[in-house]
Formats: C-alpha cells, structure tokens, sequence
C-alpha cells in the first residue's frame, strides 16, 4: 500500500472515484475545491492497495507542518472504495501514520464525514482511528430531520407557520442569484456583523458548475423577497447552507414557512434535511437558542467529529 500525493493532472482519476465512493459528495470534486485553491495549500492524497488500486482519497491541505482535512469544506474525512474492507482501510490509516513520519508532519486533523452522507455502512474509518489511538479534539452538533420519520414541531414553530402560512407568503426557487445574495448579506451583516463565506461571484461559479445540487430558494410577500434559503443537494440528503430572514420577514414567520414548505413539499421524499451546526469554540459551546429553532422543526443531533492523528512510531 502507498500514498500519492493529488496533482492536477490526478484530476479526472479523482472525480471518477468521488462519484464512487460510498461516502461521496459533489464538494469532493476538484471543481469545487480548486475555487478557492489561493487560500489553502492543497495536500490531497490518493492511497493506493498492493495491486496498485485506488481505494480512498483524503482531501486536505497542509498548515505549517501540519495535515489537515482539508479547511474549505464542511468535512472531508476519508473518501472510500465501495468494496473496500475493514482490514485494508486499517492499512489505510497505518499508511497515513508513515506520510506523516516520512514527511515530517506533526498530525494529520481529521473531519469525519457524517453517516447521513453515507450511501452504505462506512464506519470502517472509526474503528482504524480507534485501533491506531487518534484522538477525538472536538465533536460539533449538527440538526437534522429524517424525513420518512418526522417528529412533530413544537407548538411555537406550528404556530409561527401557521402565521406565515395565512400571510399570503410565496415559495418558490430563485434564479436571480444577484438579488438573493444582496439580501442575505445585507441580514447578515445587520444582525452578525459579518459577509457570507462566499463572495457572489463563487456561488453563481459553483451555482453554474453544480446546478444540480445548490438551488436558491426564497419566500415572497407583495412580490417582495423577505427570506431565504440556499441549499446544497446530495443523494438523500438537503443541507442549508445559508439561511436568511429580513425584519418583515422575521414579523410574519416567513424563514419558517420557506423551511416547512421544503421539508414538507420540496424535499419530502429525501431521507434528511440537515440545518448544520450550533456550535461555538471549537464544539466546546453550545449556541442553545439557534439549535433550539432547529428542534423545534423535529431535528435531532448528527454529531461531526474531529480526531487528530499522529506519526507512527517504530
């Protein structure tokens, strides 16, 4: 078994086994981890088996001298073959215990990648990190509904989209990404002091390159766009990556409509609807009024860990 170090011109190799494995998302591509390549120093590695087959991939980039899952996206643990058995993906990670002695890195921070993204059992790489003694630093609280097994909204959310509801709101998906993007960050700096992690030219680029999965959805009242809500698409799973609500449509409870309306209409016949994390701190703070406005939608608590990975010794 060996490590190779992803070059560009791994780049079609790489894409075919993302759309593989059994773990895989569209963030994996390089087209969408190359868009921001000016900001991370890429260290992505392809492990290959004795017989010269690719059997997982590990998006990453290197900081000092430290391996990290790579920092542009939300996770990005191990990238597995579908065949791939546990033995060999405990070869996998003793292998990656050598690059780091090898090369001299510190450790290697590894995001694990939640089993909602998984299209079969994948827990090989929990039980490696177990036998090879990584250490778990920090585990974030995501919010997530399984949609086939809902659990019903709390009173004050049934409420609020009933007040929405006999509001007149419009729900629809939005192609004017400009607009979109110009009320979502106005209500984020408004309310948070801050821009969102994309700039408008990367989201309509990523938009342009992944139609399929990032869809813009709005909520209207008078023609007017009072709410928001990106998302991202993968298999069986809908996650929110933006969220926006302006003060007429916090007044009349449209972010809350827009939310019922996709998880009821939209996206009923998917398996999660994910809202994302609460935390703060590095998983150590729990921001306990934004994961209470998820629950109160009947989501319940996927859990992203981070575990750190050291040389191996001899």
């Amino acid at each position: 078994m060996f490590v190779k170090k992803y070059q560009s011109e791994d780049s079609i190799i790489w894409n075919e086994f993302v759309s593989l494995a059994k773990n895989s998302h569209f963030f994996f591509l390089r087209k969408y981890m190359d868009y921001h390549s000016s900001r991370f120093i890429d260290h992505s590695l392809m492990i290959y088996d004795d017989k010269d087959s690719l059997i997982a991939l590990l998006p990453a980039n290197i900081s000092e001298d430290q391996l990290i899952s790579h920092q542009g996206l939300t996770f990005g643990g191990l990238l597995i073959k579908a065949s791939a058995k546990q033995n060999e993906i405990l070869s996998v990670f003793e292998t990656l215990q050598e690059y780091l002695s090898v090369n001299k890195l510190t450790s290697l921070i590894y995001k694990r990648i939640p089993y909602i993204y998984h299209d079969m059992p994948c827990d090989e790489d929990l039980y490696a990190l177990f036998r090879i003694g990584a250490k778990l630093i920090r585990r974030d609280v995501s919010s997530t509904i399984k949609l086939e097994k809902q659990i019903k909204y709390s009173k004050g959310r049934k409420w609020i989209v009933k007040k929405a509801s006999e509001s007149g709101m419009v729900y629809q998906e939005s192609s004017d990404i400009n607009s979109f993007w110009s009320n979502l960050t106005a209500v984020l700096q408004r309310v948070h002091g801050v821009n969102p992690v994309h700039t408008v030219d990367e989201i309509k680029y990523l938009h342009e390159t992944f139609p399929k999965n990032i869809k813009f959805y709005t909520a209207s009242l008078n023609n007017e766009e009072v709410s928001g809500a990106v998302i991202f698409e993968v298999g069986n799973t809908v996650h929110t990556q933006y969220l926006f609500n302006s003060e007429q449509g916090r007044q009349v409870g449209a972010l809350d409509g827009l939310i019922d309306y996709l998880v009821k209409n939209t996206y009923a016949d998917r398996a999660y609807f994910d809202f994302g994390i609460s935390n703060e701190e590095q998983g150590r703070v729990l921001n306990e009024g934004l994961i209470s406005q998820k629950e109160g939608f009947g989501a319940r608590a996927v859990v992203h860990d981070f575990y750190e990975i050291y040389p191996r010794c001899e």
